[in-house]
């Protein structure tokens, strides 16, 4: 989910109004019961079946292409013609089309069941479409729930207070060691990260408290092109970006854990972190960030906001 998602059917009802508005100012538009495109649906397969006729028959496609030709043959001899030869031109072209008409009904003689079979599954789902025409998509109920308080006050300007700093040994016990070693030396510093970030990452720490109960645990914000160096030289276990090719060197990403009774929780094999992953996830999502643990090496605790124009690859 996006911050779109803060959106109430409400607004949604009312902008699609308005665009229609645009085309006729002079009428009242609600979001309409019908949706208009059903209309093209059946002119749509009425052609894919014509063209599926002409790739399954070589007879078929012979056959519209000397059609095609005479009724041009006959078309530029009419235009030729003066107007005293009209009546004679509209009368050939009477007897073409005829002709052609007859051609068609000709092939369908002769081979029926692979003309019907085909007209069979492309008008399928035409006549799906029209029976189910009043059960479409856009019919939005006119109750709505609220938006996102959290989202809807980054948009107000709201702004989010970070915690307290924890004590340097959270991050130094044997468990995270093993797990993230080196991590007491790592920048915690709310203040280096781009400010819209921190309101960002602030909101998904307020979300995951209040609605899952997970509190949750900075412990890495700006990492200095020097130390994204160091680490990219550990291996690609740790990391592939070097220097500058990570968010985190513009203050736009923040490796996060969690806090269970005071001590600190990274490992996603313990099944209650990787639920709260997951959770942690969701929320990133909904005020707009990229969450790592979609990636194809996962990094489930990484955060990021990305902008255009920041990398340098």
């Amino acid at each position: 989910m996006r911050l779109v998602t803060i959106l109430s059917n409400e607004n949604v009802l009312a902008g699609l109004g308005a665009l229609a508005s645009l085309v006729n100012p002079t009428k009242d538009y609600a979001f309409p019961r019908e949706n208009s495109l059903l209309h093209l649906i059946p002119l749509y397969f009425l052609l894919a079946v014509a063209v599926s006729a002409l790739l399954f028959f070589p007879s078929l496609r012979q056959w519209t292409k000397q059609r095609l030709h005479a009724c041009a043959q006959g078309l530029a001899r009419g235009l030729s013609r003066s107007a005293s030869h009209a009546e004679g031109a509209a009368g050939g072209t009477a007897a073409v089309l005829r002709k052609s008409f007859s051609g068609c009904v000709g092939v369908v003689q002769r081979h029926p069941i692979p003309v019907l079979t085909v007209v069979a599954i492309l008008a399928l789902p035409t006549t799906f479409a029209f029976l189910l025409r009043h059960n479409h998509t856009f019919d939005y109920d006119d109750q709505w729930s609220p938006p996102d308080r959290r989202v809807e006050a980054l948009l107000t300007g709201e702004r989010l207070v970070p915690p307290p700093a924890l004590p340097p040994e959270v991050f130094t016990t044997r468990e995270v060691e093993l797990v993230r070693p080196n991590l007491a030396r790592a920048s915690r510093e709310w203040n280096l990260l781009d400010p819209d970030f921190r309101q960002r990452l602030l909101a998904v720490f307020q979300i995951m408290r209040e609605e899952h109960g997970y509190e949750m645990a900075l412990i890495e914000g700006y990492r200095s092109p020097e130390r994204q160096a160091e680490l990219q030289s550990q291996g690609s276990h740790v990391t592939n970006a070097g220097a500058f090719q990570s968010y985190h060197q513009y203050g736009l990403a923040a490796d996060s854990a969690f806090l269970r009774e005071g001590k600190l929780v990274i490992t996603e094999k313990d099944p209650w972190a990787m639920r709260g992953y997951e959770l942690y996830g969701e929320a990133a999502e909904r005020v707009g960030l990229t969450w790592g643990g979609r990636w194809k090496m996962m990094d489930f605790g990484h955060v990021e906001l990305r902008r255009p124009g920041v990398m340098k690859r």
